[in-house]
């Protein structure tokens, strides 16, 4: 993937990583500390400035990894993706949007020619269920069309909050965050948001992140923790932010 690089050649070149992540620190004044702790960060807005300039400069343009044609189908691709990997989800999404690639569609289906179609991906009687459901809804109170409100969407059947987000910020552009186990992991391991439920992870970000890296903040860090930052091992030594983490249990390269 394209976050996957080391530090050299980002921005911490520039007199070295040691000495950016201490000039950033130290140009922190004691009222922006506070503030800091209060927001629930252990970073620095200026090591969060850069920590996000790193990722930009890496992949200016990063996307979704779901395959999907327009917000039905991703709203479906997303519905279908909890407790299932993207590369599950891409499997079986092609023949299901062949057959039916719009909630009208969807529902003449039917349920168990869904489940047929994507019983390969676990969970897939109950995604299917929710997936006609859902048809029906936007159907019978949205014209067939997918709304742009967190309101609407998590009133629809199989969708949350994290469901929502992430169809306002990839189908609609809106600067939402929405929290996986990937960003969970990455917001407490780095330091950048710790929190005990993917909603205070989620608040602290939006309080956090600068306005003009809040777009693409949701799949920057989902990358990061797909690829580098992973969950029993993480691969510090290739970690392009490894200055600017606060996790203490650096992991070196293997011999």
């Amino acid at each position: 993937m394209r976050l996957c690089h080391s530090v050299e050649g980002s921005t911490a070149g520039k007199g070295g990583i040691a000495q950016v992540a201490a000039r950033a620190k130290k140009r922190e004044a004691p009222k922006t500390r506070a503030k800091r702790r209060a927001s629930r960060t252990r970073l620095t807005r200026a090591q969060i400035e850069e920590m996000f300039a790193r990722f930009e400069a890496l992949d200016p343009d990063p996307r979704t990894e779901l395959e999907y044609r327009d917000p039905f189908t991703l709203l479906v691709a997303v519905v279908l993706s909890a407790q299932a990997t993207d590369v599950s989800v891409n499997r079986v999404t092609p023949a299901l949007f062949e057959a039916a690639d719009t909630p009208e569609k969807m529902v003449a289906l039917g349920e168990e020619a869904v489940s047929e179609r994507i019983k390969t991906i676990g969970l897939f009687r109950n995604k299917a269920k929710n997936v006609i459901a859902l048809s029906r809804k936007l159907v019978a109170e949205h014209d067939g069309k997918v709304p742009a409100r967190r309101e609407a969407l998590e009133a629809l059947p199989g969708v949350g909050r994290k469901t929502a987000n992430v169809v306002l910020n990839v189908a609609f552009g809106q600067p939402t965050i929405a929290i996986d186990t990937h960003i969970f992991r990455v917001s407490n391991r780095t330091g950048l948001a710790p929190g005990k439920t993917p909603l205070e992870v989620e608040h602290t970000l939006e309080r956090v992140i600068p306005e003009q890296y809040k777009l693409h903040a949701h799949h920057w860090l989902i990358l990061h923790g797909r690829y580098v930052c992973k969950a029993r091992k993480p691969e510090c030594w290739r970690c392009h932010i490894r200055d600017l983490c606060a996790f203490k249990q650096k992991v070196e390269a293997p011999a």
